[in-house]
C-alpha cells in the first residue's frame, strides 16, 4: 500500500512539474504595409495602453528593403509602445520608436481572456502583392525587395526560441491566426494590380497557412480606406474599389476569414495615408474581437 502511494505521489509530482515546465502561447502573425507598421503616437496613448502588456510578447522582425540577409532578425520582448514605424532591431537589441501599431491594443484585448499572447510581426510600408508594384513586394518570385521571404525568416527566427519570455520554462507556440492590413499599394499602382488582388491575396494567405501547417487558420483582413486628401478631392488610390471588392470576396468565400470593415470610420492623420492615434487603437481592438469570433469555428 505504501509503495502504491509513493508511486501515485511521484506520478502526481512529475505531472505537475511537466505542466509547470511548459507554457502555452497563442501565436498571431501580423503583416502588411504601413498601416500595419503603425503611425500612432506613444505620447497620445491612454495610461491603460502606455505600459508593458501582461502575458503578451512580440517578435518584430527587422524590416529590410535591400535584399540583405538580415531581413527578419529580431528578439522576443514584452509588448509595449514603440513597435510602430521607426522600430529597429539587429536581432540582439530592439530599438523602440515613438510610434505604435495595431499590435498594442490587439494584444491587450486578447490577453484579457486569460491566454498568453505571442505576436510575430513583419510589415513594410508601401509594399504590394502585384509583382513590380510598390516599394517592395510580397510575391515569392520577386528577386529584389522580397518581403515574403523576410516574413518567413521572421517566423522561423521567432519559433526557434524555446523560452520566449526567459522565465526558465519551455514555451509551446500555437499558431492561432493571421492579421493582414495591406492593399493600398495595389490600389494605387494600376487597374491590373487591383484586378489581380483577389488571386494574389488568396495565394499569399494559403502560403502563410501552409507555413503554420493549418489551412483553417483564422485570417483577419483589414479593409483599406481612402482619405481623398488630394488637391482636387480625388482618391489617393484610384483603384481602391476593386481591391476592396477583392478583400470582401476573399473573406466571403473563406469560412475561417473575417473582414474588418469598421476601419471606414477611422480618421486619417494629416499625411493622408495613415490613421491617427485613436484609429490604431481601435484597429487593434477590432482585429482582436474579429479573431475571437471565428477562431472557435476554425480549429
Amino acid at each position: 500500500m505504501i509503495k502504491v502511494r509513493i508511486l501515485a505521489f511521484l506520478f502526481f509530482f512529475l505531472t505537475c512539474s511537466n505542466n509547470k515546465e511548459i507554457d502555452t502561447w497563442k501565436v498571431y502573425y501580423l503583416g502588411g504595409q504601413s498601416n500595419m507598421d503603425g503611425y500612432g503616437y506613444n505620447s497620445k496613448l491612454p495610461d491603460s495602453l502606455n505600459i508593458e502588456i501582461e502575458n503578451a510578447m512580440i517578435f518584430d522582425g527587422f524590416r529590410d528593403n535591400t535584399g540583405s540577409f538580415n531581413g527578419g532578425v529580431g528578439k522576443w520582448e514584452k509588448i509595449k509602445p514603440g513597435h510602430g514605424y521607426g522600430f529597429n532591431t539587429d536581432g540582439h537589441l530592439n530599438s523602440l520608436s515613438n510610434k505604435f501599431g495595431p499590435e498594442l491594443s490587439f494584444a491587450s484585448t486578447l490577453a484579457q481572456y486569460g491566454d498568453k499572447i505571442a505576436i510575430i510581426k513583419y510589415s513594410f510600408g508601401g509594399t504590394a502583392l502585384y509583382p513590380g508594384a510598390g516599394y517592395g513586394n510580397w510575391s515569392p518570385n520577386e528577386k529584389n525587395r522580397n518581403h515574403y521571404d523576410n516574413a518567413l525568416a521572421t517566423i522561423k527566427n521567432a519559433f526557434q526560441v524555446i523560452d520566449i519570455n526567459e522565465d526558465g520554462s519551455l514555451d509551446k507556440l500555437i499558431p492561432s491566426g493571421i492579421v493582414w492590413m495591406q492593399g493600398e499599394a495595389d490600389a494605387s499602382h494600376s487597374q491590373q494590380a487591383a484586378n489581380a488582388y483577389l488571386n494574389n491575396l488568396t495565394k499569399l494567405m494559403s502560403r502563410f497557412r501552409t507555413v503554420f501547417k493549418n489551412q483553417n487558420l483564422p485570417v483577419i483582413i483589414g479593409k483599406i480606406n481612402d482619405s481623398y486628401m488630394t488637391p482636387n478631392g480625388d482618391p489617393t488610390q484610384p483603384f481602391i474599389d476593386l481591391v476592396q471588392q477583392a478583400q470582401a470576396e476573399f473573406t466571403d468565400n473563406d469560412k475561417c476569414a473575417s473582414y474588418v470593415t469598421e476601419i471606414d470610420s477611422y480618421e486619417f492623420s494629416s499625411d493622408a495615408w495613415h490613421y491617427d492615434t485613436d484609429g490604431f487603437i481601435k484597429m487593434g481592438t477590432a482585429f482582436a474581437k474579429a479573431v475571437r469570433l471565428i477562431e472557435n469555428n476554425c480549429k
